[in-house]
């Protein structure tokens, strides 16, 4: 028997409760999101796990996507399992399953997406799939409510950096991308240079606030000409003017090399803290110069009523500063989520599938996880399939590969084990079938 909190007081017949499940990468998350019947703020958050794997992969330098998707494995019963108790609420409360269909590792996304379509068949309920971007942008209405429009919006984190225009509720205009490494990649990517361990970003925060930002002149990142591998640019054609066309993208992998070099460049003579910290504070302040330079352009141009960002970066405590001085500066405001929203989390992905739910979009028992980077309401809903593509053939267990697996029979962990058997029999008791 599980202890359960008191019933909460359900919504109204015709608002639904959705149950949302996100494992894009390496967090296993559930949430529970409600309709509230107000058009400023149209959803009530009534709950939100997030189980984390960062220790997981913080010896490894960084997410390993077959110990994320097994790991997704042993959490999302569990989960799920809390996310209902939090909410106060049974399976029978739930109108809707959304779940994360891309991108992301197509490891995690298929754990997250097989467990969704079963639960939701189970219960008879529509299947909802939403696109990871499109759930960090409704962070913002989630936790604001609905944005001044027409707003631009930042969508910052590990594997991605783009810029849309949100003209009306639920619609995104896709008008700047990254053209190599995404912010929050470049953060991890710095922060293992300077031996930091991973993840970079709240690393690189905290040691730059005691660092001097103006220590080393590392160049700005700026897309001043089109990029001949593209096949056309990212803001549709006519939108911007010639001269914001290309600055609206983005490009780090120029600065990181220049880290780069400055670290070899001070080979032989050990970085003290404080060099550390400097070059921190100097890499910061230039990706933070770097975000919210075409945001801001891109933002005065089409005559945004407001701004907003979101993802993992945006828990950045410089960008969240430099972000609101500007926006005073200018006189526009500025929106973040709540650092809880920042990060990867399913409550997004419930506002996000609330929203497409009232838009008549739902999903069959064939939906499949897709890669597919940008998200652009020019092909809002015709994400490629993933492609299965044959194993190499030789020894599948080499190299590292066979490390992870060996470690994990030394631990016992390969596989389902007792207490994900517990929980999953727990959800099959629930759902009012037998637990084997």
């Amino acid at each position: 028997m599980t202890s359960r909190k008191p019933k909460a007081q359900s919504p109204k017949p015709d608002l639904v409760q959705l149950l949302a499940i996100e494992t894009s990468c390496d967090e296993t998350a559930a949430a529970v999101v409600a309709e509230t019947g107000d058009a400023a703020r149209p959803w009530a958050l009534r709950s939100n796990v997030v189980a984390s794997q960062a220790a997981i992969h913080r010896e490894w330098g960084g997410v390993v996507p077959e110990l994320a998707s097994r790991q997704h494995v042993r959490d999302v019963c569990g989960v799920v399992e809390r996310a209902l108790d939090d909410a106060g609420i049974g399976f029978s409360d739930v109108g809707a399953v959304a779940v994360t269909q891309g991108p992301g590792l197509v490891g995690s996304l298929l754990v997250g997406v097989a467990f969704a379509k079963s639960l939701a068949w189970s219960l008879g309920v529509p299947l909802v799939p939403v696109h990871h971007l499109a759930g960090h942008i409704e962070s913002l209405v989630l936790h604001h409510g609905e944005l001044p429009l027409p707003a631009v919006v930042l969508v910052v984190s590990g594997g991605h950096t783009s810029l849309y225009l949100v003209r009306e509720p639920g619609t995104y205009q896709l008008i700047g991308r990254a053209r190599d490494d995404a912010a929050g990649e470049a953060y991890d990517k710095v922060a293992k240079l300077l031996g930091l361990g991973y993840p970079g970003g709240p690393v690189i925060d905290r040691l730059a606030k005691t660092g001097r930002d103006d220590a080393y002149d590392l160049p700005m990142p700026r897309m001043t000409h089109a990029d001949r591998n593209a096949p056309e640019g990212t803001a549709p054609a006519g939108l911007l003017p010639p001269a914001l066309e290309h600055r609206t993208d983005f490009s780090f992998s120029g600065l990181k090399t220049a880290v780069l070099r400055l670290v070899r460049g001070k080979t032989g003579a050990r970085l003290s803290d404080a060099d550390v910290a400097d070059i921190c504070a100097s890499f910061q302040r230039v990706v933070v110069e770097a975000l919210l330079d075409p945001t801001f352009e891109a933002a005065r141009w089409l005559g945004a009523r407001s701004i907003g960002i979101a993802g993992g970066v945006s828990a950045n405590s410089r960008l969240r500063a430099d972000a609101g001085a500007r926006g005073a500066r200018y006189g526009i405001p500025v929106f973040v989520p709540p650092l809880s929203l920042s990060t990867d989390n399913a409550a997004m992905i419930g506002a996000a599938g609330l929203r497409r739910l009232r838009a008549g979009v739902t999903a069959d028992w064939t939906l499949n996880c897709q890669r597919q980077r940008q998200y652009s309401d020019d092909r809002p809903h015709r994400l490629p399939l993933v492609q299965h593509q044959e194993a190499p053939r030789g020894r599948p267990d080499h190299g590292r590969g066979r490390r992870h697996r060996q470690e994990e029979r030394r631990q016992g962990r390969h596989g389902a084990r007792l207490g994900d058997a517990h929980y999953c029999g727990r959800v099959r008791e629930r759902l009012g079938g037998r637990a084997d």
